[in-house]
């Protein structure tokens, strides 16, 4: 049976880089299962989020619990359980690839054999070119490997396909529902490149100058905004439309395309109706929403 306690909690952390606030008074909490995506631009604090919970950087003010253990005081134990891979990770570019896994993997226990050697073949990688001559492409291909090679219960990307190009990213996403299949196992990315994360997550967190401005399932983030588009079947569209929380609209003559914050589809229906106008009701992306929020 999954153990739903949290393995990350943080209360009123804050974490201040000279007179930039980049953590104020984040709550967090971390369960296991599941994708979370960390959205933000850059600058919004989720890099360091992301190393605050390894204890990477300390939080000035608050805690971060990570598996039951302050995150200034992670042992090898704990941080045996996390896996890592970072936009600026270095690696040991004397090493050959087939060195570095060999290299990497004795210190794990659980390292994965099999699992890496099908990592190495479906992603191209060469296992006799030295580390420090590959492409930033190959490079993070690299990184992913040795963060995901001992399977650990929590995986932390931090831009992790930025490098790859559109077929390597794409198998990349089906890595990481492959990964996720084990209920227990946790996986946190954060990237720029919402269409291609907006096929995985289950969780959305989203950042702007050190705030979480959601922390919510991607299925309440979708229901939040509604965007349609209104058809009158008898002219000119009234100046005012009846609808509450208009986030946009835009009108023209007797059609208007708006979005709204917290109405459901039944509601706005009900007003179509009574305007006499046809309703057309579509989802917004990842992206579009995340316009809104942060706007």
């Amino acid at each position: 049976m999954i153990n739903r306690s949290p393995i990350v909690q943080m209360r009123q952390v804050c974490k201040r880089f000279g007179k930039i606030q980049a953590l104020d008074n984040i709550d967090l909490d971390v369960k296991p299962g599941g994708i979370i995506g960390l959205l933000g631009a850059n600058g919004a604090g989720k890099s360091t989020l992301l190393r605050c919970i390894i204890g990477l950087y300390l939080v000035d003010r608050g805690s971060c619990i990570t598996f039951e253990t302050d995150a200034a005081k992670l042992t090898p134990r704990e941080l045996g359980r996390v896996g890592y891979v970072h936009q600026e990770g270095e690696l040991l570019g004397w090493m050959t690839v087939k060195q570095l896994i060999r290299y990497v993997s004795a210190y794990y226990p659980t390292w994965n054999h099999e699992l890496a050697e099908r990592y190495v073949k479906d992603f191209d990688i060469s296992p006799e070119d030295r580390v420090g001559a590959l492409s930033p492409g190959q490079r993070q291909k690299t990184a992913i490997l040795l963060a995901i090679g001992f399977e650990p219960e929590l995986l932390i990307l931090d831009e992790p396909a930025s490098a790859l190009d559109p077929i390597a990213r794409s198998r990349f996403l089906d890595l990481l529902l492959q990964i996720i299949q084990d209920e227990n196992r946790t996986i946190i990315i954060s990237s720029h490149i919402l269409s291609d994360i907006e096929k995985v997550i289950d969780h959305t967190l989203i950042m702007r100058r050190g705030n979480m401005l959601r922390d919510c399932s991607f299925d309440s983030l979708r229901e939040e905004f509604t965007r349609f588009i209104l058809t009158s079947l008898t002219g000119r569209l009234p100046a005012e439309l009846p609808f509450e929380n208009v986030v946009s609209c835009e009108k023209n003559g007797n059609r208007a395309i708006a979005t709204v914050q917290n109405v459901s589809p039944l509601e706005l229906e009900a007003k179509a109706k009574s305007l006499n106008c046809e309703i057309e009701i579509r989802p917004l992306s990842l992206e579009e929403i995340y316009k809104i929020v942060v706007n």
